[in-house]
């Protein structure tokens, strides 16, 4: 294929070829020729232009293909427009030769087809160029026309078309002719040419005047006849034409109109023209008015549905803004139209008609007009509704029998009703909450005229009203409750009426469903309202003959809604239910024949109504509360349901008494008996099988059974992918709603009044249940295929013989009636076989069964042989036997080989495939063989495209299932589609569609293959390019979406193959098709490509609009143009109302964004801002009215701009918007996640700003804020609460970012206003709970950000919090409830969280001052932001710091509050058991009856309550300070806990405060026990402070440790999360918490022992008796001890930070070589340093004996950690140094504390203690002498560790032998060190070493004195060159002074003469002095100092020493003579008054 890519046609490559591939490789040049040419060098083309022509002219005369002579046609006109167009007449000329040629043999006919093919391009590109020739061409071609078959005819309207488009306005001398030609064309058999005339008269309207003025009329009818027996293609295309001439005509668009003197027609003319086809059809007037006379007018539904499209078309043509101007008008037209008496004749006429004009205004206000226009349109029909309520009204009312109204009348005005009552109904569920304004606007009374309507004598009328008023109750979910309370009054005040009863009961029902759409519900006592009305209704209803029907229905109507509400309510009222139902039916089965012996026709007619509404209250149970059905409940059913059975086999004698006039109701009874038992497990009524049976199967094929509707029969027993065989009808389409019209039978649509119960069902459109006759046979069809399984063999065959014999003996439609309804039994058994694995029984079950199925696949109806296919499969998949599923094939071999009619060969063609759909590959190759060559065969036969048809559908099944085992037909499927596709006409698109999805199959066979490199491969690939190619060029829109799917697979397996810059713009043409399948196609592609190729897609969709200025440029281009293909999806999401296609686009954008939102942050953003500012109307008046006097500054004026419409988009609906307000939140946290720090951090992002171009969004923040508060304060409820949601990511976020032009404030700051302006509107009276619930959210989150710093700014969200707060006290006393109890447990809870995080932040941030009083810049920024600025303001005195006065006021309601929370949570979270014990009335802030719903908030809310409740306890320290009755409930809910209240105000506070404390630690324990997944960090976080906080109070803490049981229990519990949650923060503070344990255990034992000691007397301490664990065993319990329990959870940390502590761990890789705390976090040391110093506290709660116990293992952990920590080996780099840093001192310090421990001194234990510890003392010496290779070992920690022994143990440790020995050498070694911080240190501990008791002492003053004098007197020698030194030598001064002092006073003066010349050496003459080093000059200094501090105290040494040695008094001297200068030359400088300073007096003194 390769050698195809070149200018000329590579010939000789195209002569090796086969026929076939010549044919592709003729394409593939074509293809590479079309893009060539535009790009190509103009001289090079004019150069080979001459061979070009030759060559192409040449495939012209070679019989090419369609898609070949389309693609030729293309390239030739190019080529001449791109080269020299001169010669082109030659070829116009040579192509009117083909087409006047006499050769009318069918090879020549495809040379004649391209010719008229390449005329049209010629013209289309070359335009005016060819104008002298273009009236021959156009006389030949319409002269053509008349002998042309239907291709031709296609052809050539093509190719005029094209002519048109290129001549435009110079083609006027023939607009005639071709009007002419193309009437005929327009009533063509063939739709395919209908199409093509259709198109061909909309290029002709552009310039032909005449086609939309003088013949609008004649093209009105003609295109009316169009419409007649037209398909949905053909519907589309003369819709457009019929439309777009009307919309001309009312505006006509060219200024040519005027000056010919026509005038434009009126609105009123052109609807007359429709309204005439409407009701005449396409027929002329004496035709119409013939067969009026005769009765049997009626017009087709194709030609009103036809009709229907066009006027959408017309009022779309002229937009939005003329539908707005226009809209009353058209209104009145419309609802004349649908009150005309012809258009309703019959009850399906009158559906769909009614439909129609639905369609029309749905189509038209939905999807053309904003939000504020529709508004409008809701009021204009409103006003309608009310005129024609009126008219009705006056006319029943009148007095008159001459003028009252007729029953037509009443007709009439009920359809118009309907109409008008269901758009008004889906307005403003489409506007939701922005509906609002309308039911307040008193000039329309909305609600009062819907509510009218419910008295209307038609049934239809009062129904359609009350589906208005549920769309009102959707919409607006707080009008739910005030409309059910205004129904239910009415209905009591009307009881005695019909029609109110009707009315208003079917208005409740409705109201009912509506709350399925409503999350926040209505108030859980309705239900007791509507169940109170139910059972009055029926009680009453045998009281009045009149009305008992009336009552009866309603009555059963209410309950059937009641029980959609759910178990949660239903449950309360089930008893009653049940008592009605037992009522409803006889006791017994011989009380029921008792009955039927009394009674008239009027009574049974009540009797079964009532039977049958009782069913259907039963069916809505099983459906919506199952969990309800017990085995009891079940039960108690079955005993009226058997009566119920029972009566089915009476009912034909009943019908037989009393006539036809309760047949309609039988039958209705009989379905709702069908529907139940459906639901219900066929096992619990297995012995009315017989009954059941019996009756179903005279249903199914009885005499009397009614045509079932196909479409809703038939399509859920096919399989999805076969409907597509069935053309458009069955797909997915803009037009469903009234393109369903047309399938099935006379039955018509289904409508509401069919089945008033429908009214409850969940569902967003009006239901339309089927007439119930066609329902009961889908009904009666769907309880056979449940109940056959269930029955014996015998019975099963039975049945099935039965069925075949009895379509033997019928003819004719009754049979194909029968043998439909027939089948679908047989398939829905099938079914339900196979879903429950169950086998369908023997042969002779099969064989009927076969029978059936095999006769099914035969039939003229297609939709029953793709049942019969799918059945076919299915009863393989149930037999599951090989030999079995060989003998169907073999059967469809056979079939397939004889037969010759089309439909046979399409029956078992597709059961072929769809065999593979269940068993999968037939498991053997030779069958796949010989199957796939019968289809291949089949696909190949021209004559019958209907086969071809299905049977490439069938081989598409095969390629699809057969897996791998089809790789070996891949390369001849190949051949054979591309050959297909190259030559089937494209007349036949269903074989077009066909050949699509076999190629789709085909390339997910080959999958990731087709990324292969090699020859077969590619050329596989390039076939798979040819056909998309092919395809893509089709003029079929469902051929063009396969095409683009295919594209989209391929580009998943290899996409380095598809080329996106073709792809992407024909994708983005197609953006707004007319075709739904395509846009979804399209999307579906986008979205897949965005995912990797966002940048590529973007740029790719933004150059086709650049490069083709030419094209009519539609709203999509401008839209693309001015903000890109994302913002184009953005306008497309709006319009678009398929929830697949939205879901799509949605997901496409978000993809988009994901890839390229951080490089392209500032087009998004904005691209957001316009989606949101382009609402019809400014939000601004909201928020200006509500600012407070000088609450604006300059930022936030901003805010208050009116919203810019002029941006892209216009009139956005509130959805779109809320999507784009989410998509704000994602960029942001895109940014986060994957973005640069810059974006989150001011000053770098101004930084960054000035060197690169980049972006950032912390520069955006102004953008962000406006968009989340325009959000915020927007009309749309959905909206605030993004909007809401918006705002608090911003505030976490943005929070701590500093501003860097201000210092000391943050960037947020500025926006103070904007945040509480935003926030206002939430905190209204009538803001639903959910957006206050937000708000609190919000406003917590600000609060405790801390961006604030004064307090009045602040107080302004405070205020809206308090006043929240006051509605929450006000609790359950708020009269008027609108929403269900849970909202405002949601509301409320949210007050009490938001105040919880805002104490929390307030008590924190107070307390961190007193902890840290410098605030440094580190990370916890934020934290002291919140707190520094508010400390500085001084709020009253003691009152503490700023934030929490605010709090202060409000605290001792807020902790009532919050304990009362708190206490509910823990009664909803008690297990089932205790249910029982529950309150009955519920909790302070739930009820019992909405306790379900109520979970999920308090689950949310308690943990950050129970840590502001702790944080409050801790700041009374559990003293009650409130007089009040100290009781836990709300202060003012006396119905709190009604039976607590008086026991309460009883407790003692130590009681009180006992209960409270048992609360939260119950709360916590429970909930860190549960094993919650790790999304409750947070919970955690909290349960841990609040028990922090808790312990941190003396009482509780003696109450933990008091008790034992407690203490270990949540020791346990702790450990448990230690091990279960890795999070540092956590395990801290776990830690912190089990030291708090210990401590509250260590208070315990303390004040245990010190009682006991003041009780004994001080004379016998010694006998003190033993407290503390272990006793006076020692022994510890696991499980009971706290001391084990804590040993536990350290050793857990310690092994798991330093494994090497484990013996088991230290030679595993975890345990390592190298040194532990090289790989320690600093979390990680402060973990260890906590666990260390819960061990040292541990021997304090031990007994003597017990500490004896532990103190191993103690010193084992210790020891060991201190071997880790000083065992560094080498390069132990900065983070070692940095762990050492935390850890060491923290050891350092356990081992003290332990070492220091009061049992070491017990008489009991202290033998024990001293050998333990002296080995100890033996393990440390140990430690100089490492194991490690290249120790470095850090001596200092182990010297004080040494010296803490020495000090701390008692001497019988220390001064034994070896080890007092081996000390004393570690100390020399020590001082041996060449390191002078070692031996700084060394001096230091030494120092307190000889300054410790005299035992210790002695030994190392006599051992390490001479040292240390030693080293000092060789100082002399080499001064300090550094600090360091410096510090050794003076540390070495001050342990040689401690030595003097240390000596007896007789030995001192020796050790003084030692220490002073020592110091004398130090000091340097006046030389050395000026030029020695800074530490020499200091240790000179200090020494001077040292002497004139020691010298005075001993003088006479000192003066001896100094006599005795002129040397030293002359060196003394010269060095205070300098000194005294150096000062005096100082105090000079300085000019103060000189003072002597007290060292020169010393010096003075004692010279």
């Amino acid at each position: 294929m390769e050698r195809a890519h070149s200018l000329l046609l590579n010939e000789e490559a195209c002569s090796q070829l086969g026929e076939h591939q010549r044919a592709e490789f003729v394409f593939e040049w074509l293809r590479f020729l079309k893009k060539l040419l535009p790009a190509a060098d103009r001289a090079d083309v004019k150069k080979n232009q001459k061979c070009l022509v030759e060559q192409l002219t040449g495939i012209l005369i070679g019989s090419p293909g369609p898609p070949t002579r389309w693609l030729l046609a293309h390239c030739l006109a190019l080529l001449y427009r791109v080269g020299d167009s001169l010669t082109s007449s030659h070829t116009v000329d040579r192509c009117n030769d083909i087409i006047r040629s006499k050769d009318d043999s069918p090879s020549y006919l495809p040379t004649r087809l391209a010719a008229i093919a390449c005329l049209g391009a010629l013209y289309e590109q070359l335009g005016r160029l060819l104008v002298n020739t273009f009236k021959e061409t156009l006389a030949n071609l319409l002269k053509a026309i008349k002998s042309a078959e239907s291709q031709g005819r296609y052809e050539i309207m093509l190719s005029v078309e094209k002519i048109l488009r290129g001549l435009g306005v110079s083609a006027m001398p023939c607009h005639r002719d071709i009007y002419k030609a193309t009437r005929a064309c327009l009533t063509d058999r063939s739709m395919a040419v209908r199409c093509a005339a259709a198109k061909c008269l909309l290029e002709l309207q552009r310039e032909a005047v005449f086609l939309w003025t003088s013949e609008l009329e004649n093209v009105a009818t003609l295109c009316f006849r169009a419409f007649e027996s037209s398909n949905y293609d053909v519907r589309v295309a003369i819709s457009k034409l019929l439309g777009t001439l009307l919309g001309t005509a009312v505006e006509p668009k060219q200024p040519t109109a005027h000056r010919q003197g026509s005038r434009s027609s009126s609105l009123e003319e052109v609807m007359d023209l429709l309204t005439g086809g409407f009701l005449r059809g396409g027929a002329g007037f004496l035709r119409a008015s013939g067969d009026k006379l005769k009765g049997t007018s009626s017009v087709s539904k194709d030609i009103r549905i036809g009709i229907t499209q066009s006027c959408v078309v017309f009022v779309s043509c002229l937009g939005g803004v003329w539908l707005e101007a226009n809209f009353s008008a058209l209104l009145v037209l419309l609802m004349e139209l649908v009150s005309q008496t012809r258009a309703t004749q019959t009850p399906a006429d009158a559906v769909c008609c009614r439909r129609c004009i639905s369609f029309i205004l749905r189509a038209t206000l939905g999807s053309l007009l904003g939000e504020k226009a529709q508004i409008a349109a809701a009021k204009e029909i409103c006003l309608a509704i009310g005129k024609q309520k009126r008219a009705v009204d006056a006319a029943m009312c009148d007095g008159n029998v001459e003028t009252r109204v007729t029953t037509t009348d009443v007709a009439a005005s009920q359809h118009v009703l309907v109409c008008a009552l269901l758009e008004l109904g889906s307005l403003v569920q489409g506007l939701a909450s922005t509906a609002a304004s309308l039911l307040t606007d008193t000039s329309i009374a909305l609600l009062d005229t819907v509510i009218s309507v419910l008295l209307h004598p038609s049934v239809s009328a009062r129904l359609a009203a009350a589906w208005c008023l549920r769309c009102v109750a959707v919409a607006l979910p707080s009008q739910g409750a005030v409309l059910l309370d205004r129904c239910a009054e009415r209905l009591n005040a009307l009881k005695s009426c019909p029609e109110a009863v009707a009315g208003y009961s079917s208005a409740i029902a409705a109201l009912l469903g509506a709350v399925q759409h409503c999350p926040l519900g209505i108030p859980h006592t309705k239900g007791n309202v509507v169940m109170g009305l139910a059972e009055d209704l029926l009680r009453s209803a045998t009281q009045n003959s009149r009305i008992s029907i009336q009552r009866t229905q309603a009555g059963w109507l209410l309950l059937s809604s009641l029980n959609t509400l759910g178990p949660a309510v239903v449950e309360h009222h089930l008893p009653r239910m049940l008592v009605l139902w037992r009522c409803a039916f006889p006791p017994s089965i011989r009380d029921l024949d008792m009955e039927l012996r009394r009674g008239d026709h009027f009574t049974w007619q009540v009797t079964l109504e009532g039977r049958a509404g009782a069913l259907c209250a039963m069916k809505s149970l099983v459906i919506h509360c199952r969990d309800l059905l017990t085995d009891d409940v079940i039960g108690r059913l079955l005993t009226p349901l058997a009566c119920a059975v029972a009566l089915l086999t009476k009912v034909p004698t009943l019908i037989k008494s009393y006539g036809n006039l309760i047949k309609n109701t039988s039958v209705v009874f009989r379905l709702r008996v069908y529907e139940i038992l459906a639901l219900l497990p066929p096992k619990t009524y297995e012995e009315s099988f017989g009954i059941v049976l019996k009756q179903l199967v005279t249903d199914i094929t009885g005499p009397e059974n009614v045509v079932c509707s196909e479409l809703t029969l038939l399509p859920p027993l096919c399989h999805s992918d076969d409907l597509a065989l069935l053309g458009p009808a069955l797909q997915d389409m803009d037009q469903h709603y009234i393109e369903e019209q047309l399938q099935g039978s006379s039955v018509g649509g289904g409508t509401l009044e069919y089945d008033t119960f429908a009214i409850c069902v969940k569902c967003q459109d009006v239901p339309a249940p089927l007439p119930p006759p066609a329902a009961l046979t889908t009904a009666a069809i769907q309880l056979f295929g449940v109940i056959f399984p269930h029955i014996i063999v015998p019975l099963r065959t039975q049945i099935l013989e039965q069925f075949t014999e009895s379509l033997k003996q019928l003819k004719g439609v009754r049979q194909q009636t029968v043998q439909t309804h027939v089948t679908a039994a047989l398939c829905s058994v099938l079914k339900h076989l196979g879903s429950s694995r169950v086998g369908l029984g023997p042969e002779e079950v099969r064989k009927p069964a076969l029978g059936l199925l095999v006769g099914a696949l035969e039939s003229s109806n297609p939709l029953l042989r793709c049942m019969a296919a799918e059945g076919l499969s299915r009863l393989v998949q149930v037999v599951n036997d090989p030999a079995f599923t060989v003998s169907m094939t073999l059967v469809s071999f056979d079939k397939l080989k004889t037969a010759r009619d089309a439909v046979t060969r399409t029956g078992h063609a597709l059961a072929l495939g769809s065999l593979y759909r269940y068993v999968g590959g037939i498991s053997s190759p030779q069958h796949l063989s010989a199957c796939v060559g019968i289809l291949f065969t089949l696909s190949q036969d021209s004559t019958s495209p209907e086969v071809q048809r299905w049977a490439l559908h069938s081989l598409s099944m095969v390629i699809d299932h057969a897996g791998p085992l089809y790789h070996g037909h891949v390369e001849a499927s190949f051949t054979l589609v591309l050959r297909l596709l190259l030559s089937i006409p494209p007349t036949h698109v269903e074989v077009h569609q066909s050949l699509g999805r076999c190629l789709n199959a085909l390339v997910t066979t080959l999958g990731p293959d087709l990324q292969g490199e090699g020859q077969s491969v590619s050329a596989l690939r390039t076939s798979c390019l040819v056909g998309c190619a092919v395809m893509q060029d089709s003029p079929d829109c469902l051929v063009e979406a396969q095409a683009i799917s295919c594209l989209q697979q391929l580009h998943m397996f290899a996409p380095r193959h598809v080329n996106l810059a073709s792809l992407v713009p024909s994708l983005c043409v197609n953006l707004c098709s007319s075709y739904l399948s395509l846009r979804r196609a399209v999307v579906a592609c986008l979205r897949q490509l965005a995912q990797k190729e966002a940048l590529e897609v973007s740029e790719h969709a933004v150059a086709l609009v650049k490069e083709l200025p030419r094209r009519d440029n539609t709203h999509l281009d401008v839209t693309i143009k001015e903000v890109g293909l994302e913002g184009a999806l953005f306008s497309l999401l709006d319009r678009e109302s398929d929830p697949r296609l939205c879901q799509d686009i949605q997901e496409t954008l978000v993809h988009m964004m994901s890839s390229i939102a951080t490089g392209k942050l500032a087009h998004w953003l904005k691209l957001c801002k316009d989606v949101l500012s382009a609402s019809a109307e400014s939000t601004a008046p909201v928020e200006t009215n509500q600012e407070e006097e000088g609450e604006r500054d300059d930022d936030a004026s901003v805010f208050h701009a009116t919203s810019e419409s002029s941006g892209p988009f216009t009139n956005l609906r509130w959805s779109t918007r809320v999507f784009a307000v989410e998509c704000v939140c994602r960029i942001i946290a895109l940014c986060e996640s994957h973005g640069h720090p810059a974006h989150f951090d001011m000053a770098l992002a101004q930084e960054h700003r000035l060197h690169e171009s980049t972006d950032f969004l912390v520069l955006h923040l102004a953008a962000l804020i406006r968009m989340a508060f325009m959000a915020a304060t927007d009309h749309s409820d959905k909206l605030r609460l993004s909007g809401l949601q918006t705002l608090l990511v911003i505030i976490r976020k943005f929070a701590a970012i500093p501003e860097p032009e201000f210092p000391g404030h943050v960037i947020l700051e500025q926006y103070q206003a904007n945040v509480g302006a935003a926030l206002r509107p939430a905190f209204t009276a009538d803001a639903p709970p959910d957006v206050t619930a937000k708000a609190c959210q919000v406003c917590s989150a600000w609060i405790a950000s801390g961006v604030v710093s004064d307090l009045r700014d602040l107080r302004r969200v405070h205020q809206l919090l308090a006043s929240s707060l006051v509605k929450v006290q006000a609790g359950k006393e708020v009269p008027s409830q609108l929403y269900n109890e849970g909202t405002s447990t949601m509301e409320t809870l949210a007050v009490l969280k938001a105040w919880a995080e805002v104490y929390i932040v307030a008590v924190q941030s107070s307390s961190r001052p007193r902890e840290s009083p410098i605030p440094g810049p580190g990370p916890g920024r934020q934290g002291e932001q919140a707190a520094s600025p508010l400390l500085e303001e001084d709020c009253g005195g003691a009152g503490g710091p700023g934030l929490l006065t605010l709090v202060q006021t409000d605290l001792a309601t807020l902790s009532r509050l919050w304990l009362a929370a708190l206490q509910d949570y823990v009664l909803l979270t008690l297990p089932q058991d205790y249910s029982a014990q529950l309150p009955a009335t519920g909790g302070t802030f739930y009820t019992a009856e909405t306790a379900e719903q109520a979970r999920p908030h308090y689950c949310s809310s308690w943990a950050p309550i129970l840590h502001a409740t702790a944080l409050w306890l801790n700041s009374t320290g559990f003293i009650m300070v409130d007089d009040g009755p100290a009781n836990l409930s709300r202060p003012v809910t006396p119905t709190s806990m009604g039976q607590s209240t008086s026991l309460a105000s009883v407790k003692s506070p130590e009681d009180i405060s006992s209960d409270r404390l048992h609360l939260i630690l119950g709360i916590s324990v429970e909930f860190l026990c549960s094993p919650h997944s790790h999304d409750q960090m947070e919970n955690i976080s909290s349960c841990l402070q609040a028990l922090q906080a808790l312990l941190e109070v003396s009482w509780p803490r003696s109450k933990v440790g008091n008790d034992q049981v407690l203490s270990v229990e949540l020791l346990s519990v702790l450990h448990r999360l230690i091990v279960t949650r890795e999070a540092p923060g956590v395990q801290l503070a776990v830690l912190e918490l089990v030291r708090q344990v210990v401590c509250a255990a260590q208070e315990h034992v303390k004040e245990k022992r010190h009682s006991a000691e003041v009780d004994d007397g001080a004379a016998e301490k010694e006998t003190v008796p033993e407290f503390g664990e272990g006793r006076d065993t020692g022994g510890l319990v696991p499980g009971r001890s706290l001391v084990f329990g804590a040993l536990e959870l350290c050793l857990c940390v310690l092994v798991r930070k330093l494994p090497q502590l484990s013996p088991k761990l230290a030679g595993s890789p975890s345990g390592g070589q190298g040194g532990s705390s090289l790989s320690l976090s600093d979390s990680d040391c402060r973990q260890v340093a906590a666990a260390l110093a819960i061990l040292s506290d541990l021997p304090s709660i031990c007994s003597p004996d017990g500490s004896v116990s532990i103190l191993p293992t103690l010193m084992y952990l210790l020891m060991g950690v201190l071997r880790e920590l000083v065992q560094q080996p080498c390069g132990g780099g900065a983070g070692g140094g940095e762990a050492l840093g935390l850890v060491v001192p923290a050891a350092l310090q356990a081992l003290r504390a332990v070492l220091s421990s009061p049992m070491s001194r017990s008489e009991k234990s202290r033998g024990a203690w001293a050998h333990l510890l002296r080995c100890a003392l033996n393990t440390l010496l140990d430690f100089w002498d490492s194991d490690k290779p290249n120790p470095v070992v850090d001596e200092v920690s182990l010297l004080t560790a040494l010296t803490i022994f020495l000090l701390t143990a008692s001497p019988e440790v220390t001064t034994a032998q070896p080890l007092q020995t081996r000390c004393i050498d570690k100390f020399k070694a020590s001082l041996e060190s060449k390191d002078p911080v070692v031996l700084s240190r060394s001096y230091q501990l030494l120092m307190s070493v000889f300054q410790s008791k005299t035992g210790v002492a002695v030994p190392f003053i006599q051992g390490l004195g001479s040292c240390v004098v030693g080293h000092l007197q060789g100082v002399e020698r080499r001064r300090p060159q550094s600090s360091k030194e410096l510090q050794a030598i003076q540390d070495g001064v001050r342990a040689l002074e401690a030595l003097v002092f240390a000596a007896d006073e007789m030995y001192r003066p020796q050790l003084m003469a030692i220490l002073l010349p020592i110091l004398i050496s130090f000091l340097l003459d006046e030389n050395a002095l000026s030029s020695a080093p800074a530490p020499a000059r200091n240790l000179h200094e200090s020494a001077l100092q040292d002497l004139m501090r020691i010298g005075p105290q001993h003088s006479s040494v000192f003066k001896a020493l100094m006599a005795s040695s002129p040397h030293m008094k002359a060196r003394l001297e010269a060095a205070v003579k300098g000194n005294q200068e150096s000062v005096n030359a100082k105090a000079t400088q300085l000019q103060v008054p000189s003072k002597t300073s007290p060292s020169i007096q010393l010096k003075t003194n004692f010279l």
